[in-house]
């Protein structure tokens, strides 16, 4: 251990070699070789909370502490952000609502069911919008449909299942949005309808081990915005399949803008809607990354 000038301890290349590592074969987020200070940043809080005094305890606590597995988790939520809010990438979820749901609808009038993932959904605005989406769109009354959403930190999952948010989450909602799903709890505070709520479940999920995943059902689409990002290229792999595996074919995944699937799968096809592009698994195929 080294003082660093804070006074707090600084993580040293090894401390760092065995923290990464650590964090990459449980979750397969990538932490690159540049955001040492970054980790040491962010971890230090979790140092002083356990009263440790440097990183080579925390290591060990991870590994073998009783608590070790709630430890890891907030670890995780340390390292990571979380930064969502209603109707983000509106272009997206206008495509969503206007060429992707009447397909579904169509395509699943039989059976009269629709099942919507959220992967990574963070504090729930992402799923509760698509709830707002599909309520919107008057073409599921009557069916059974749920939006299901998903995250690794099980601390964001309590507040999405409280559905209740300040100003942040709200910046890109319109007044007319806010009066119709939402119930004012103060000047500055909100929470999500609860005919909403009602279309949305949550569930803890890590996208690395899927055999323990919240998510049971096939799903008609699949929303991972954002989370590819954090994962190296066979981590991104392993997410796909499990997405791949998920989606009914002919079901469609949504990623973020900045993210696309060159050199990860050749396994969706690329849909050109009028108004965005979007993934979708074939009808017929199977999975070769």
């Amino acid at each position: 251990m080294m003082p660093f000038d804070t006074g707090r301890p600084e993580m040293n290349v090894e401390e760092f070699r065995l923290l990464r590592d650590f964090v990459y074969a449980y979750c397969g987020i990538l932490v690159r070789d540049d955001m040492k200070y970054v980790m040491q940043r962010r971890l230090w809080p979790r140092l002083e909370a356990l009263g440790l005094t440097d990183f080579g305890s925390y290591y060990r606590y991870l590994r073998f502490d009783a608590q070790r597995r709630p430890e890891l988790e907030t670890a995780i939520e340390a390292l990571t952000t979380h930064e969502t809010y209603f109707f983000r990438e509106p272009r997206q979820l206008k495509a969503f609502s206007d060429e992707v749901l009447p397909v579904l609808e169509r395509r699943n009038a039989r059976t009269r069911r629709l099942r919507v993932w959220s992967a990574g959904c963070s504090s729930g605005e992402e799923a509760y919008t698509l709830a707002m989406l599909l309520k919107e769109s008057g073409r599921f009354e009557g069916w059974d449909v749920e939006v299901h959403g998903s995250d690794i930190s099980r601390r964001v999952l309590a507040v999405a299942r409280q559905g209740e948010y300040g100003p942040s989450a709200l910046r890109a909602t319109s007044a007319d949005q806010l009066s119709r799903y939402f119930v004012q709890l103060g000047p500055n505070r909100v929470r999500v309808r609860d005919d909403i709520r009602a279309l949305v479940s949550f569930g803890h999920h890590n996208l690395q081990e899927p055999e323990q995943g919240s998510c049971s059902s096939r799903m008609d689409a699949v929303f991972c915005r954002n989370v590819l990002i954090y994962f190296d290229t066979p981590a991104r792999q392993r997410v796909l399949r499990l997405i791949y595996e998920k989606l009914t074919p002919g079901g469609y995944l949504m990623l973020g803008h900045s993210e696309n699937l060159i050199n990860l799968s050749a396994d969706f096809e690329l849909v050109h809607l009028r108004g965005d592009l979007v993934y979708r698994r074939p009808e017929l195929g199977g999975w070769s990354p």
